[in-house]
């Protein structure tokens, strides 16, 4: 399909491994950038066997520096960045009052803060070129409310929808689409943290009846990646079952 080059923030494990090892079979060049950089490898590693080209890198969203060097580093060994994947994001379940401020910060610097300062650093590379996608993970606890969400993990989110939404506007007439991806409750490490009561309140909740598998989100990431959706500006759009018509 293409050999654009794809950085993908969490791209290691859960959902941004679905998403890294798709753009991989559909021809991208994939930086697999995450903090934990032996399973960006092993991830790496899958896609280069399946016959794509990626390559592992370490990347912090919570620093500067961090990102700056990852980006540095795909920049050299694959070319300039034309895809990004906001991804990275962390949550730990509990009660809102058992939570405290350091939880807070860290909610907002990785979820939120995480994808201003990737898209800060790639995207005047993107203007520069004019051509690029901004794919946003935010998601549907950011749209709907639910017991299960403290209120700081709901909120990071829905501040990525909406800087989608603020992107897209001031960044349409340079070329470049940014679009968000809403999923539901997709199984990971985050999700693991719910309780099988929880997990099965999630499942009943959701028109499908079933949480979502990695394959569910391959389509929709090949659609905003591709020039295909190249008229498609601002959107959130849901990939969860069914959960949003129960807002």
């Amino acid at each position: 399909m293409t050999n654009r080059v794809a950085f993908v923030t969490g791209g290691a494990q859960g959902i941004g491994q679905g998403i890294s090892e798709t753009l991989g079979a559909n021809g991208f060049r994939v930086a697999v950038a995450d903090l934990n950089l032996e399973a960006a490898e092993a991830t790496a590693k899958r896609i280069a066997e399946s016959g794509g080209e990626a390559i592992a890198v370490h990347v912090d969203v919570t620093d500067t520096n961090s990102v700056r060097g990852a980006v540095k580093t795909v920049t050299d060994e694959l070319g300039d960045i034309e895809i990004v994947v906001n991804n990275a994001g962390w949550d730990d379940f509990m009660p809102f009052l058992k939570t405290s401020e350091d939880f807070w910060d860290k909610i907002l610097d990785i979820n939120f803060k995480g994808a201003l300062r990737v898209s800060h650093i790639v995207v005047p590379g993107m203007v520069e070129r004019g051509f690029g996608r901004v794919i946003n993970i935010g998601s549907i606890e950011g749209i709907r409310t639910s017991h299960l969400e403290a209120y700081s993990y709901a909120a990071s989110k829905a501040g990525v929808n909406h800087l989608t939404r603020i992107m897209a506007k001031f960044l349409a007439p340079k070329h470049i689409a940014v679009n968000a991806i809403a999923p539901g409750y997709f199984p990971s490490k985050m999700t693991d943290a719910i309780d099988d009561h929880g997990a099965q309140e999630v499942i009943d909740d959701a028109p499908m009846k079933r949480m979502g598998h990695p394959d569910d989100l391959a389509g929709i990431a090949i659609y905003l990646a591709s020039r295909a959706s190249g008229f498609v500006c601002g959107a959130v759009i849901p990939v969860d079952g069914g959960l949003a018509t129960t807002a």
